[in-house]
């Protein structure tokens, strides 16, 4: 067999431009592994990638999915930690939403001790992309007040449980009532309807978060600021209300504020690698325990991309999506 299924993206646009199509099985690379996919997860940049505003790095798989679990079949030249027949899950370069992909063998992590490739599908980008930016980048601490927005996303999910874990306060912003109960069930001290509750006014009745989490700029970004307690940290990951605004720097300077934020995909793969290896000494110990877990939402069939995508930007869903590959 030298072909295999996969979903690309036939042209920029909303959901119905992801299409079933035959492509050629990859090859490992050095350093790679190529991964039969059983699941694979389904996230906020597939969508912008689809609709023409997130393009893959150079090198990388021109198909959607930064994500997956399944069993190794293939070990290319310098891999010695992984060996065939293992099962992984893995933060991807692109390329998920295929029955075969390619990775950085250093960007697999084990299927956590009783869950099963479904789960584990759903963990690397929004585990990579939480750790990188609430601890390695924003330095969060135990005590520490932290307010995510989104919190019933997948990011708002992980972020919650992790932070919680780690001793900070945690505060979450989410649409609806059941979205917040959600927050609370996964240990948010606080959960703020944004569509009733000004997340501004109570962030400073605590005395202001020390972190921010943000993935909606616009509007929000200078209402963080003003949230924020002197000496906070603002991380921001993404741009749903978009990245222009007016923002004054002086009472950033006053303050002692720090503006922060990065995107997951363009970097290096020896980052990526670096972050791996933290999750895999500090975090993955907690999933092997059972003592945080990722929030499922609703699972589809690889050829109903289409469908998985619409359902994520309904913003209905509370937790991860996932695509069933095999």
């Amino acid at each position: 067999m030298s072909t295999m299924r996969a979903i690309e993206i036939s042209e920029p646009g909303g959901p119905d431009v992801l299409r079933e199509v035959e492509r050629p099985i990859p090859k490992a690379g050095h350093g790679e592994v190529i991964i039969r996919v059983a699941y694979a997860g389904v996230n906020r940049p597939d969508a912008l990638q689809r609709a023409g505003s997130y393009a893959p790095p150079k090198g990388a798989s021109d198909l959607p999915g930064l994500e997956a679990a399944g069993e190794v079949v293939e070990v290319g030249a310098g891999v010695t930690h992984i060996d065939v027949g293992q099962n992984v899950c893995a933060l991807l370069p692109g390329g998920g939403y295929a029955e075969y992909v390619a990775t950085p063998a250093a960007h697999c992590l084990p299927v956590p001790t009783g869950m099963n490739l479904r789960q584990a599908a759903c963990l690397p980008e929004t585990f990579f992309t939480v750790w990188s930016n609430v601890f390695m980048r924003g330095g969060l601490q135990g005590g520490e007040r932290f307010l995510v927005h989104g919190g019933s996303s997948g990011i708002g999910t992980t972020a919650i449980q992790l932070a919680n874990h780690f001793g900070a306060r945690v505060f979450a912003t989410a649409g609806s009532e059941e979205k917040c109960q959600a927050c609370r069930d996964l240990g948010a001290e606080v959960a703020l309807n944004y569509k009733e509750t000004d997340f501004v006014d109570v962030l400073k009745a605590e005395g202001g978060a020390n972190l921010i989490l943000d993935m909606v700029g616009g509007s929000y970004i200078p209402r963080n600021v003003r949230a924020l307690a002197d000496d906070g940290r603002l991380v921001q990951i993404a741009f749903l209300e978009g990245p222009k605004v007016e923002l004054n720097f002086a009472v950033m300077m006053m303050r002692r504020l720090t503006i922060t934020g990065s995107t997951l995909r363009p970097q290096s793969d020896a980052a990526k690698a670096d972050i791996a290896r933290q999750l895999r000494e500090k975090v993955w110990p907690l999933l092997d325990a059972g003592r945080i877990s990722p929030v499922l939402d609703q699972e589809f069939a690889l050829e109903d991309a289409s469908k998985a995508h619409a359902r994520m930007e309904s913003s209905a869903h509370i937790g991860k999506i996932a695509l069933r590959v095999s």
